[in-house]
């Protein structure tokens, strides 16, 4: 497996572009399920979880393709040849859920595999299975799959989630714009991921009011028509970005980060002594070399809570803040699973639960270390940009599903960065041969 080696104690200063959104482009390719007309995607980031979802996308009949150049994804589901999304495809990502609201509504069927992804909790889909059986939908979960079938169609309802769910709301949202009559979801996610898939169904013909509020109206039509749609920014990308600078020091500016994307990130930020400034294009980020950055509190919530995406990350500028912070992980269990790695890095840390005290050290040192998920990938790499010495992080295979061209980015800004390509071995070199 390939492995990200660091060197750090150097300051960043240059600009990072920020590319389009992943938990924005993943739903908004299961879209393109709901039309047989083209739907075109501009600044679609080039991700492994992309690329997963247009695997995916290929065994139901849909037609793929990617302008590297402009950025540029295009899909097309002129006829679905299958609605089966198998194990083997699915267990790699778990927004390949997301297939399932819109199959229904366009084929009135589904067979999906329950969905992979991140050890980093339970992550349920009862909640995605409970809003479509309201919708009329008629269920049955066996051999790891789920046998979905709505004879007459899916039909409006009014869904009542006991708990905010992103990946829920979306997949109830997709899968109303074509039920019959009007679908009210209450206590429905807020994220700007919600609100872009919205936008992108109304420029489809779809009839929806309300997102970016907990109730969405959607006055279900007959059919959608295709159209063009531009991912908004990664948001989790800004905000990894955004820390780079403030661990390591230094100044950068985040090429179309947004304020209203990231507020409860910078308000902390800020209490913490980092400067962030509008600039033309986006944002910038600076602190001074040397400088000690101050503790703060922080607890993970929904938007516009503070991101449990930006967690990790958070953490790795906090192992080095004057003072003790907390951090409460309120949206996964089992999110915590860097600190013990941080901890090799000098970093003090006591996890209790959902809860974890930072006690803030003068620095951190090199380490090789490993990686778990996706985000505790990028916050181990935005610690080694600041550590003594050189820290190696292996299993950086996360990585490639969230961050498009990671090493290219930071080495550009002065970070030491290079990623470590394993070797085969002899006996596979023979075995290949």
């Amino acid at each position: 497996m390939d492995r990200i080696a660091l060197r750090g104690g150097k300051p960043l200063f240059g600009e990072i572009p920020v590319s389009g959104a992943k938990n924005a482009a993943l739903p908004l390719m299961a879209a393109a399920i709901l039309t047989d007309e083209p739907l075109t995607l501009l600044n679609a980031p080039a991700l492994a979880d992309v690329a997963t979802m247009g695997a995916l996308l290929g065994g139901l009949g849909v037609e793929v393709w990617r302008d590297r150049v402009v950025g540029q994804l295009s899909l097309r589901a002129s006829a679905i040849e299958s609605c089966v999304a198998p194990y083997d495809v699915v267990r790699k990502m778990r927004a390949s859920i997301l297939v399932l609201g819109p199959l229904l509504a366009r084929e009135h069927k589904a067979q999906v595999s329950l969905p992979g992804g991140c050890a980093i909790g339970a992550r349920p889909v009862d909640l995605h299975l409970k809003g479509l059986e309201a919708l009329g939908a008629q269920l049955d979960l066996r051999e790891g799959y789920v046998f979905a079938e709505a004879p007459g169609g899916l039909k409006g309802a009014r869904i009542v989630s006991p708990v905010v769910s992103v990946g829920a709301t979306e997949n109830l949202l997709m899968a109303a714009v074509l039920a019959k009559g009007e679908t009210v979801l209450e206590n429905a996610a807020r994220e700007p991921e919600i609100v872009d898939l919205a936008e992108c169904l109304r420029a489809m013909g779809a009839r929806i009011e309300g997102e970016g509020s907990s109730t969405i109206r959607i006055q279900g039509v007959e059919r959608l028509r295709g159209a063009n749609h531009r991912v908004l920014p990664d948001r989790i990308e800004m905000g990894s970005y955004m820390l780079a600078p403030a661990v390591a020091g230094g100044s950068v500016e985040i090429l179309g980060a947004r304020r209203d994307l990231v507020g409860a990130l910078i308000e902390r930020m800020e209490a913490a002594g980092v400067s962030i400034e509008d600039s033309p294009r986006g944002l910038r980020v600076s602190r001074k070399p040397g400088e000690r950055l101050r503790a703060v509190d922080i607890e993970t919530a929904p938007f516009p809570g503070f991101p449990t995406d930006l967690q990790a990350q958070m953490m790795a500028l906090l192992t080095m803040a004057e003072g003790e912070s907390r951090i409460e992980e309120t949206i996964f269990e089992n999110r915590f699973m860097h600190a013990p790695e941080l901890t090799r890095m000098g970093a003090r840390i006591e996890v209790h639960g959902g809860s974890a005290l930072v006690k803030g050290v003068e620095r951190l040192k090199g380490a090789p270390v490993m990686a778990t998920d996706l985000r505790a990938s990028i916050g181990l790499i935005l610690a080694g940009l600041a550590a003594e010495g050189e820290t190696i992080v292996s299993r950086v295979y996360h990585l490639d599903r969230g961050y498009e061209r990671l090493e290219a980015k930071l080495s550009a800004c002065g970070a030491e960065i290079r990623r470590l390509r394993d070797q085969p071995t002899t006996a596979a070199r023979a075995a290949v041969a």
